[in-house]
């Protein structure tokens, strides 16, 4: 009883701060600064990083009270949902010092420097070398993939820092100046039309000693640990805001807002989970529940969405604050893939002759086309899906590794094949 009357007093005094502050006039920047300083920017974390330390409840409590007067959400992105529990969990009170509160109010931008082009799903073999001169690094290589790296200000970096030792060893974990020289960007175009992804060289760049997170040669284990936060679609740093772009923070957040939802592209859609309220819009406008084929695999999506909310919801109420997702949200990954599939199938389909032509005359103004172009996408960022299917087999099921694989983790790294 207690503690559901601390909850409600959370919820008045949530409802009573959104109401008296949320102002549309307000700048971008003065509008997410009020709103971490508050607290209320990310309910679940600490004060430190714009947050109360609430539990589930109480947190969604505080966003609804936000959303219930149309008050625009904190930032988005790598660093809100990478970055920051990474940091909660591996970094110094140095570390989190410095760079938690400028994520909570957004005056930073991160990407992930963990894909290589000539590893593939082998992240573990990555070659981009990181040598200890001094107390700093230098570090050359190229990532591929790099999610909103044009707008980025810092990345999380992992760099094989000895390769004598076997592949999964010999990896150290950094946060990485994006802004120096040395560091080439270059965008990569997608089927979409837009440029999320880019390619990113380093040559002979450099990254303090202060700024190496964990123990060398521990990275790969720390880079675990971020990707589980990815994989997790309760990591109470998700927003509803788009996740990559350029942010004027001097821009009312009214019209911030606005244009950003005349301007989401699938990326952002998709990572903000857009991509269900957009297909139920398409379903309500085509009216696709008149058809009888239609209705029975609509009703399968539906059963599975259902499921979706019901396993996202158990692995939160086991998990502990804070406390890193287990491998079973590989289930999550795989299931939001699928959904996203079907969902693109069946809207496309529910359009008719609109399904094959993308103009903003169509329904949804287009949005759904571009969703449906990035769809694929979710099957292969943060982990393809016959990755995740052997974390489940391997790490939950207990089933052998693949044949070869116990050989290459125990070899050096300079003696396995490249490429």
């Amino acid at each position: 009883m207690a503690d559901k009357q601390a909850a409600e007093e959370v919820v008045v005094e949530a409802q009573l701060w959104f109401r008296e502050n949320w102002d549309p006039a307000l700048s971008v920047g003065d509008w997410w600064q009020r709103l971490a300083s508050s607290g209320y920017a990310f309910p679940r974390w600490p004060a430190l990083a714009g947050g109360r330390s609430l539990d589930k409840a109480a947190a969604r409590a505080v966003i609804e009270a936000r959303r219930s007067v149309g008050a625009y959400g904190p930032p988005n992105g790598i660093a809100t949902f990478l970055v920051a529990p990474t940091l909660f969990q591996y970094g110094s009170e140095e570390q989190q010092a410095r760079y938690l509160p400028a994520i909570a109010n957004g005056t930073v931008r991160w990407c992930q420097l963990f894909s290589e082009p000539g590893y593939g799903s082998d992240m573990a073999g990555l070659s981009t070398r990181a040598e200890l001169d001094g107390d700093e690094w230098t570090v050359n290589g190229q990532k591929v993939w790099t999610s909103g790296a044009h707008n980025a200000d810092y990345a999380i970096l992992i760099a094989r820092t000895d390769p004598d030792k076997p592949k999964h060893k010999g990896i150290t974990f950094f946060l990485f100046d994006m802004g120096q020289p040395g560091v080439e960007v270059r965008p990569l175009r997608e089927m979409t039309g837009g440029t999320a992804f880019n390619e990113v060289f380093m040559s002979d760049a450099r990254v303090h000693e202060r700024d190496r997170l964990g123990d060398i040669g521990a990275g790969w284990h720390v880079a675990m640990t971020t990707l589980s936060h990815e994989r997790n679609p309760e990591n109470p740093g998700l927003s509803e805001t788009a996740p990559f772009g350029e942010v004027d923070l001097a821009m009312p957040v009214g019209d911030h807002a606005a244009a950003e939802a005349r301007n989401a592209d699938g990326f952002s859609v998709s990572l903000s989970g857009g991509g269900g309220a957009l297909f139920d819009r398409v379903v309500a406008e085509t009216d696709a529940w008149a058809n009888p084929l239609m209705r029975q695999r609509l009703v399968e999506l539906a059963s599975m969405r259902r499921i979706g909310r019901w396993s996202n919801a158990r692995t939160a109420t086991r998990m502990k604050a804070g406390a890193q997702p287990g491998p079973r949200v590989s289930t999550q990954k795989i299931n939001g893939a699928e959904m996203g599939r079907r969902m693109r199938d069946l809207g496309l389909e529910a359009m008719g002759a609109e399904g094959m032509l993308w103009s903003d005359d169509t329904v949804t103004d287009g949005l759904f086309h571009r969703y449906a172009m990035f769809t694929p996408a979710s099957s292969i960022a943060g982990g393809t899906d016959e990755v995740m299917r052997n974390v489940l087999g391997e790490r939950v099921l207990g089933l052998p590794r693949e044949p070869g694989d116990s050989d290459q983790r125990e070899k050096p790294w300079k003696d396995l094949p490249k490429g």
